[in-house]
């Protein structure tokens, strides 16, 4: 079941079908089309966003960042961001790829230590003198996109991707190129990927654990130490914000929210919901 986008860019439900290609952008969106955004928003294709003026602060996949232009924020598929605050000279651009494209973009950059490095960094400053870069950039994507008879126009796409990548990108990440992760950090890692794709069917630490080939106890207090919270109050979490994005950006009725995310019944779902948020789902839907 997929949930796009809820707020005002005429984006279309089926992202991978925008323009009969791969790839969308939209630029110099201002802070009158996002300030209305409280609530948590789930994306449906992986996104790039240039935040060109401005500031704001934000929970991307439940991890606060404090982000101020100008910036790269990186946006996979399926994670959630919730703005908390947004000044009112805020401007992005942003790009969006279907996830056939993002997967080409993966194969062709997989065996590249910057990639690994920009995968690991969800945010990164921009240095303002790539600022021309990134119009240059997007001035090529609207060239490409606006080729309508050009039947190569998701390879040209590619090629102006990584192109941009390695003549501009590479700066921002530059500083992180020495950057050792630790076996915690690591292991980290591994947990909140492996959380974020499993939280709906699996909620005992013991599955997360076997997958680490760790103890979970080991587990727990590693969590605990690089994160501020354990592992099972990660689960909680990651099954606490799906049920808001699906209470409030969807018409799913309780029922069937119980059953999208695998509680046994409708009443276990709503005591376990209102134990982590003092809400039942029915007042939170409403609020």
């Amino acid at each position: 079941m997929k949930y796009d986008f809820n707020y005002n860019l005429n984006l279309p439900e089926n992202v991978p079908a925008i323009l009969d290609q791969d790839f969308w952008i939209h630029e110099n969106i201002g802070a009158e089309v996002l300030t209305g955004i409280r609530e948590p928003v789930k994306f449906s294709a992986a996104t790039w966003i240039f935040v060109k003026k401005g500031e704001c602060v934000a929970d991307l996949n439940l991890i606060n960042h404090d982000i101020k232009a100008p910036a790269f924020v990186r946006v996979e598929n399926s994670q959630i961001l919730q703005p908390k605050y947004m000044s009112a000279d805020f401007k992005a651009s942003i790009l969006v790829m279907s996830k056939r494209f993002r997967d080409n973009l993966f194969l062709f950059m997989s065996n590249i230590p910057l990639y690994t490095i920009i995968s690991r960094h969800s945010v990164a400053p921009v240095p303002q003198e790539s600022l021309q870069a990134i119009d240059r950039f997007f001035i090529e994507c609207k060239g490409i996109i606006n080729d309508k008879e050009n039947p190569y126009r998701s390879q040209a796409f590619l090629f102006e991707l990584t192109s941009f990548i390695f003549k501009t990108v590479y700066k921002w990440f530059d500083s992180y190129k020495d950057e050792v992760m630790s076996n915690q950090g690591r292991m980290t890692d591994q947990f909140l990927i492996l959380a974020q794709q499993n939280f709906k069917h699996q909620r005992f630490l013991d599955f997360y654990a076997q997958k680490l080939e760790v103890t979970p106890k080991h587990l727990s207090r590693t969590l605990k130490s690089q994160t501020g919270y354990t592992a099972v109050e990660w689960i909680e979490r990651f099954v606490i914000l799906e049920a808001k994005v699906l209470l409030k950006s969807s018409n799913l009725n309780i029922q069937q929210i119980s059953d999208e995310l695998n509680f046994p019944s409708q009443s276990f779902f709503g005591k376990y919901f209102k134990k982590l948020t003092g809400m039942s789902p029915k007042e939170f839907r409403n609020s």
